[in-house]
C-alpha cells in the first residue's frame, strides 16, 4: 500500500477519495467560505496532477469538465493521485464575476501572501496546498463574458515535455504562449511544475464540444502520464494544429459590427472578415485580417467601440489544411459519445 496523502489537516489513504475542505474566510454576513478539494489517491504510485477551474469565477465551463471527469469509471484504477478544484474563486462564483470582492484578478497576483490582500491570500492558500504538491497541473479557462474561444491549450513549447503534453491533450490548437507575472502558471514554473492552460467557449455559459474536448483532452494527459490505461483514453485520430503566435485583428471605428468568419475558419492576410457601420452615416469600414491563419478567439458582441477587440487570429502554416483538421477534430467530438451522461457512471 502507498502512504497516504496529506492536505489541509486530512489524511487521504491509498486507494480512496475524499472531499477536503481548506477554509478561507468568511463573507460579510459570516457565511464561511471554503476551498473544496476532490483527492483520489490511486493504490499504484504514480504522478501526482492538480485540475483547477474557476481561478475566474465566471469562467464556469471548467467546473462541468471537472464534475464529468470525477464521474469517469476509469479513476478506480488510477496510477498516482488526482487533485481536482473545480471552484477554485468561489466568491468570484457566487457573484457570477471574474474578480474577487476587492475587485482583484486572482490570476494576476500569485505567488500572493498569507498575510496580503483576499485575493493575494487566496493565490497563496491554493499554491501551497494545491499546487506545489504536484508535478503538473491543467488550469481550465474561457473566453471573457461575450467572447468566445475555439477549444485550444496553450503552453510554452520550449519546454519538450509540456509540449509532449499539450500534444497529448490534442485540443483543435495547440498555441505557444509564455506565462506571464503574477500568473498562476509563473508561480507555477518557480516551484518546478509544469502547468498547462485549457482555453474554450464563453464565461457563464456551457458548451458540450467545448465540455467534451476538455474531458477528452485531460484523459488522454492521464495516459501520457501512466495514471490510466488506454481503455479510459479515447485518443484523436487528427493531429492539432501548432500555432506560434496569435494577435487580435481590433475595430477600425465604432458602430455596429458585422462577423463574415467565425471560430475554427481560415484567413489569409488582408481578407476582409468583418465590417463596422456607423448608425447615422451608413458606410462600412472592413475588418481585415492582419495575416494568414485561424481564428481561434471572437467577440460576440455587436456594438462595438474603436479598437475593440473582434477576432483572435492564430498564425499557422496553411491556414486552410489546419481549418480542415480543426473540423476533423470538432466531428470526432460531435460523433464522440464516450462522455455523454449515459456513459459515465
Amino acid at each position: 500500500m502507498r502512504p497516504p496523502f496529506e492536505i489541509g489537516a486530512e489524511t487521504v489513504r491509498s486507494g480512496t477519495r475524499c472531499l477536503i475542505d481548506i477554509p478561507i474566510a468568511r463573507l460579510s454576513n459570516h457565511t464561511p467560505v471554503s476551498l473544496p478539494i476532490h483527492v483520489i489517491h490511486g493504490r499504484r504510485t504514480g504522478p501526482t496532477l492538480f485540475i483547477s477551474a474557476a481561478i475566474h469565477g465566471d469562467e464556469i465551463l471548467g467546473v462541468e469538465i471537472i464534475r464529468r471527469l470525477l464521474n469517469t469509471k476509469g479513476l478506480d484504477a488510477l496510477k498516482g493521485t488526482l487533485l481536482c478544484v473545480p471552484i477554485v474563486n468561489a466568491f468570484g462564483f457566487l457573484a457570477q464575476t471574474r474578480y474577487l470582492p476587492d475587485r482583484r484578478d486572482l490570476n494576476r497576483v500569485f505567488p500572493g501572501s498569507p498575510s496580503g490582500s483576499l485575493a493575494g491570500q487566496l493565490a497563496y492558500l491554493f499554491l501551497n496546498e494545491v499546487v506545489a504538491r504536484c508535478d503538473l497541473g491543467i488550469d481550465l479557462h474561457t473566453g471573457a463574458i461575450n467572447r468566445s474561444n475555439l477549444p485550444q491549450v496553450r503552453a510554452d513549447f520550449s519546454n519538450p515535455d509540456l509540449k509532449r503534453i499539450a500534444a497529448a491533450f490534442a485540443a483543435p490548437v495547440i498555441l505557444q504562449s509564455t506565462a506571464r507575472d503574477g500568473s498562476l502558471r509563473h508561480a507555477a514554473y518557480e516551484l518546478d511544475v509544469d502547468v498547462v492552460i485549457y482555453e474554450a467557449g464563453e464565461a457563464l455559459r456551457l458548451d458540450e464540444i467545448s465540455v467534451r474536448a476538455g474531458v477528452r483532452g485531460i484523459l488522454q494527459v492521464m495516459h501520457e502520464l501512466g495514471m490510466l490505461g488506454p481503455k479510459f483514453a479515447k485518443s484523436s485520430k487528427t493531429r492539432s494544429v501548432f500555432a506560434g503566435s496569435s494577435q487580435w485583428v481590433r475595430a477600425p471605428e465604432g458602430g455596429l459590427f458585422r462577423a463574415f468568419k467565425t471560430l475554427g475558419d481560415s484567413i489569409a492576410e488582408d481578407d476582409v472578415i468583418g465590417v463596422v457601420t456607423n448608425p447615422y452615416e451608413g458606410g462600412d469600414t472592413d475588418v481585415r485580417s492582419v495575416f494568414d491563419g485561424v481564428i481561434i478567439g471572437r467577440t460576440n458582441i455587436s456594438v462595438v467601440n474603436r479598437a475593440d477587440a473582434l477576432f483572435n487570429i492564430a498564425s499557422v502554416r496553411g491556414p486552410d489544411s489546419a481549418q480542415g483538421q480543426i473540423e476533423r477534430i470538432s466531428c470526432e467530438l460531435e460523433r464522440d459519445h464516450a462522455f455523454d451522461e449515459d456513459e459515465i457512471a
